[in-house]
């Protein structure tokens, strides 16, 4: 799984989104990708721990290196990133753990910073 962070795409997005302006529908897929692509990020970097350091997380039930590894990052980031945690699957190295925590944090930040930027340019466009 690869993924490039330096993609004009996602500056594009993140313009897109946070810029001033009327609240479409397009703004808020905008949202969503930008938060999906988060999580896409940090299962690719999960993965690369994964392939590193076999022993770097507990309880994975599938083998490294083929497609099922895509989607066990993929839902391990996407449970961590909502905070959700259900726990199957726990990063035990370190600097695993840490990419968990921040991930966990990015998530929370990312949703309360986005729907006060969302909110408060409805109530600008509503005065006007």
């Amino acid at each position: 799984m690869t993924f490039s962070p330096s993609s004009p795409w996602l500056g594009y997005y993140i313009s897109a989104v946070y810029a001033p302006g009327r609240i479409t529908f397009y703004r808020l897929q905008g949202a969503v990708v930008l938060y999906l692509t988060v999580a896409t990020i940090f299962a690719s970097v999960f993965g690369l721990i994964w392939e590193l350091r076999r022993d770097a997380f507990v309880n994975l039930l599938t083998p490294a290196g083929g497609p099922e590894e895509v989607a066990t990052m993929l839902y391990f980031s996407l449970t961590t990133l909502t905070t959700t945690g259900y726990g199957d699957i726990v990063a035990v190295d370190p600097f695993a753990r840490s990419l968990a925590n921040l991930e966990a944090v990015i998530g929370q930040f990312y949703l309360a910073i986005t729907v006060a930027r969302l909110v408060t340019l409805e109530l600008a466009e509503r005065r006007r």
